[in-house]
């Protein structure tokens, strides 16, 4: 399953907990992607998944530098999972799946659940900017390491 995860949300994990009832493993892809700026290092992101996922069995977190595809390859994934929260996630997503499988690996599309599909890495960050509180949209931990990141920028 990969994102940026900058940061990991409720939505994600929704999405990990369904996917790991489907597979035999799910592996969060924490990739890096070049059209954004991260707020959160790529190893902060994969440790505070790690974090967020460690209570789940076979849901690990790594990180997927390069081309998705090889990622899948390395570790042996059969699919990719998205989550998508609306139709214009599909839009966006549908693209990428194409390309994927063209390139051998297919994609699963996971429907949000609407109790967290409002929820996005995008928004939370600006909540959080304009000293929102997003406790209640991020795993335990996670909202102090974005208000801490965030302290640090505006700097």
């Amino acid at each position: 399953m990969p994102g940026s995860f900058d940061p990991v949300t409720l939505g994600h994990l929704d999405v990990v907990r369904r996917a790991a009832e489907m597979f035999d493993e799910v592996v969060v892809a924490v990739a890096t992607n070049v059209a954004k700026r991260p707020l959160l290092p790529a190893a902060e992101r994969v440790a505070l998944v790690a974090a967020a996922v460690a209570g789940l069995p076979r849901v690990r977190a790594a990180e997927a530098p390069g081309l998705l595809v090889d990622f899948c390859r390395e570790v042996g994934a059969t699919a990719i999972v998205k989550g998508l929260r609306s139709g214009g996630d599909y839009d966006a997503e549908l693209p990428m799946a194409w390309m994927n499988r063209h390139l051998g690996v297919e994609t699963v599309f996971l429907p949000a659940d609407p109790a967290v599909a409002h929820i996005a890495s995008s928004l939370v960050k600006d909540v959080a900017r304009h000293g929102g509180r997003i406790d209640d949209l991020v795993p335990p931990g996670v909202a102090a390491v974005v208000r801490a990141r965030l302290a640090q920028e505006g700097t």
